[in-house]
């Protein structure tokens, strides 16, 4: 035999086998002569009181895995519950709040159509008859119609500081009164609570 052969046979000693799961041979030789050894070893009674230990416990983790398979599915049913009753809310809300914005709309026109009525009839007068008692009358009671909907002019003062948000500047002309501020109102604004539903139009002091 030659040296290389002597070479060949000692490292194949040395390389340890193991099986297609990647577990050496040795090791599983040597658990299971452990496992025979102590099944020989156990009295049978403490060796079927192990068995019904490890059958128990078996069976304890697989209701647990199923409680909690059954909770997931309790959950995921209640989220799809809260989701559909979420989305019925949410288009109910929709729906009630365009039913009040409608039935707000209606009521300020049919309130508007006497006003309506009021100009019509001082129009239909002679050409020779007084119709400002009438208009005047009309337009009281178009104020009163937006006073009922908190709605107030903004008409400011000459003097006064222009503010951006409610006046809207339309010319800068010399004046006596101070720079930036109020010359001469042109137009009133109007605002409905804190909201501006048209700026007024000023001349501005420069």
């Amino acid at each position: 035999m030659s040296d290389n052969d002597v070479g060949a046979d000692e490292s194949a000693e040395e390389i340890p086998i193991e099986d297609e799961t990647g577990t050496n041979a040795d090791t599983v030789t040597d658990e299971s002569e452990n496992l025979t050894a102590h099944v020989e070893e156990t009295p049978p009674d403490e060796l079927a009181d192990e068995i019904r230990t490890l059958r128990e416990r078996a069976a304890s983790a697989e209701r647990s895995v199923e409680e909690q398979a059954r909770k997931v599915d309790d959950l995921e049913s209640k989220l799809k519950r809260k989701q559909a009753d979420f989305q019925n809310y949410k288009q109910r809300t929709e729906r009630q709040q365009e039913e009040l914005r409608e039935r707000a709309t209606e009521d300020l026109v049919s309130r508007l159509l006497d006003v309506r009525d009021n100009l019509s009839r001082a129009l239909e007068q002679g050409e020779d008859a007084d119709i400002r008692p009438g208009v005047e009358s009309t337009l009281e009671e178009f104020d009163r119609i937006l006073d009922e909907e908190n709605v107030t002019a903004i008409e400011p003062d000459t003097g006064d500081v222009v503010d951006p948000k409610r006046h809207e500047v339309m010319l800068r002309v010399d004046s006596d009164q101070p720079d930036d501020t109020v010359a001469e109102l042109y137009r009133p604004g109007y605002e409905m609570g804190e909201k501006v539903l048209r700026p007024a139009q000023v001349t501005v002091s420069e």
